[in-house]
């Protein structure tokens, strides 16, 4: 038996190979992948740290220091554009790789080559809550790094993680690739009319949030910031959040989070992916709005000043 030492544990998983085995067959998607994999195990040696073990399309390291495995996570997203580099003849560009990364401090034991422990299980949980382009991490895993790193993370909000009785303080890794998703597809509100709140109503519940009280958490755990019930709705399904004077919807569950605005017949399908909230509208959450079954939430975007009394 390995002794327990503290580690900082990252999980990476390349998303769209999917796709990517669609449009190139096998054989090429399969290289593909491969390379992929191959050049961010470079990435992490070059920052100090050890791969342990490859899984499907992502893989496990182990960092002696906190700082070097973010160090290694940002090197991973500063380098999406050549996580998939065009190998000859491979139209790589017609199937977009996406990356999410977890990073988790704790105790952790080695045996046999393999690593196991609580830093394992949370970066593991973590990891499943990660959007696209997303690294997410935890309150632990900050407290060991330099002070002046601790500008670059944000809190996202206590989460319930599947084995862990309490909640976890998460925080996600600021990149300049926030908000680079779908989001550019939707009108954004003037500077003028940056908004204070978001009213959501779902049945007979009705709930104001203010930017103070984001970032907030839809789905079916009782620890969400707005909790519903429905077996197609993952316990941490989207993620509300204000930044630069925007409200920012992001998809974390299996199933999808559908959109669909007021005054607008298109129905916006986010998979891991972010959109900007505007104006009034639905979230459809684990099936489209035209499902009436579905879990559909009414989402209102507030100006408070708009509620006051006029004089």
């Amino acid at each position: 038996m390995g002794m327990t030492k503290e580690r900082a544990i990252l999980f990476a998983d390349l998303r769209g190979s999917t796709a990517l085995y669609l449009k190139l067959g096998n054989s090429e998607a399969a290289t593909v992948v491969t390379h992929s994999l191959a050049m961010l195990g470079q990435l992490v040696a070059r920052s100090g740290g050890r791969v342990i073990k490859t899984l499907g399309d992502g893989l496990m390291a182990v960092f002696e220091e906190a700082e070097r495995a973010v160090e290694s996570a940002v090197a991973m997203q500063d380098s999406l554009e050549r996580i998939a580099p065009v190998a000859e003849g491979l139209p790589i560009k017609a199937a977009a790789i996406k990356l999410k990364v977890a990073i988790a401090w704790g105790e952790m034991v080695e045996v046999d080559g393999d690593c196991f422990g609580d830093a394992v299980n949370v970066a593991a949980r973590l990891l499943d809550l990660a959007g696209d382009n997303e690294t997410l991490t935890t309150a632990q895993l900050l407290r060991e790094l330099p002070s002046d790193q601790h500008e670059r993370f944000r809190s996202i909000d206590k989460l319930h993680l599947r084995g862990r009785k309490e909640p976890v303080p998460v925080l996600r890794m600021d990149t300049r690739r926030f908000g680079d998703t779908m989001s550019t597809m939707i009108m954004e509100a003037e500077p003028s009319d940056m908004p204070d709140g978001v009213r959501l109503t779902w049945l007979g519940t009705e709930r104001v949030f203010s930017t103070a009280s984001m970032p907030l958490v839809l789905g079916r755990s009782p620890q969400a910031s707005f909790c519903v019930s429905d077996s197609r709705v993952s316990r941490s399904h989207a993620r509300i959040e204000s930044h630069s004077g925007h409200f920012y919807l992001t998809d974390l569950s299996y199933n999808g989070t559908h959109v669909k605005f007021d005054h607008d017949d298109q129905v916006l399908t986010l998979r891991r992916g972010t959109c900007t909230l505007h104006g009034s509208g639905v979230i459809s959450l684990g099936a489209p709005p035209t499902d009436i079954t579905s879990t559909q939430i009414h989402f209102e975007v507030l100006s408070f000043s708009d509620t006051l009394p006029q004089y």
